[in-house]
């Protein structure tokens, strides 16, 4: 009876070894021991207008915004912290800052140094460096690839709101930091010069063209005119000033270092041409 014994032991543990064993996925490894983080909705938020080293930012929904600039990214210091909309900053996570763009949205990234594409969402407020445009979590940095380098030139551009808590906010149709309506044909009336837009600079950055227009718009009505030129295409960023109040305009933005200042075009109201002849430009 042995030998049947053994045989049939063997046969046993040939069928056991034959089985195939269930796979079983292991879960990712989290980059670089980030651990777990609650996850939780935050709300919608625009926000006020605010100052960080001396600079003015001014929040806004701009549906057209498409951006070039430097990226940089954010994580140890930061992982488990609460976002400005009230979420949980994860690093393993694709998110990002961005300092005017309504939390939560989702952006497109692209790295323009090797062609990586991702969506990212925006649910933090920052960088405030001068050139950066965005800072991202480990992960998307990971995704883009220059986490290594630590900063790359992209391009950012606003695809939509994202899901948050509460009720979306009333969004205005347009994309300027301000506006202001249409103007009209001027009347016949006194000889004089009509009120004017002042532009500030033009810009082939689209990056530096929003930043000046945000830096601008707690003074005055701004806007953002695009044009294609020999060189290419230009965001002409223009001021608007008040009836009568062209010529302290004009002034203030020289004082602020906008030695390029001058009247572009003229909506309605008047002023004497002299006045804006003793400011050192003419239209």
């Amino acid at each position: 009876m042995r030998p049947f014994a053994a045989l049939a032991l063997l046969l046993l543990l040939a069928a056991c070894a034959g089985r195939e064993r269930p796979m079983v996925s292991p879960a990712p490894p989290s980059p670089d021991g980030y651990p777990p983080v609650p996850q939780r909705l935050g709300v919608y938020k625009i926000g006020d207008p605010y100052v960080v080293d001396g600079v003015l930012y001014v929040p806004r929904y701009d549906p057209h915004y498409d951006a070039t600039g430097l990226a940089s990214w954010y994580g140890p210091e930061f992982h488990g912290r609460e976002t400005a909309n009230g979420e949980i900053f994860d690093a393993r996570r694709p998110s990002a800052a961005h300092p005017t763009l309504p939390l939560p949205s989702l952006v497109e990234v692209t790295n323009l140094e090797n062609g990586r594409r991702i969506v990212v969402r925006v649910n933090d407020r920052g960088p405030f460096r001068p050139g950066r445009i965005i800072d991202l979590s480990d992960a998307a940095a990971r995704a883009l690839g220059f986490r290594e380098q630590g900063l790359a030139r992209v391009r950012v551009r606003f695809l939509r709101l994202a899901e948050a808590r509460g009720t979306p906010p009333v969004l205005p149709a347009v994309t300027a930091a301000r506006s202001w309506p249409e103007p009209r044909a001027a009347e016949p009336g006194p000889a004089c010069t009509p009120a004017a837009l002042v532009q500030v600079g033009a810009f082939a950055d689209p990056a530096r063209a929003h930043h000046h227009a945000e830096r601008l718009a707690a003074l005055a009505p701004v806007r953002i005119e695009w044009v294609e030129t020999r060189s290419g295409r230009l965001g002409r960023v223009q001021v608007a000033a008040s009836p009568g109040r062209e010529l302290d305009l004009l002034r203030r933005l020289l004082d602020m270092g906008y030695g390029e200042a001058h009247l572009v075009h003229r909506p309605a109201g008047c002023v004497r041409a002299g006045d804006v002849a003793a400011a050192g430009r003419t239209s």
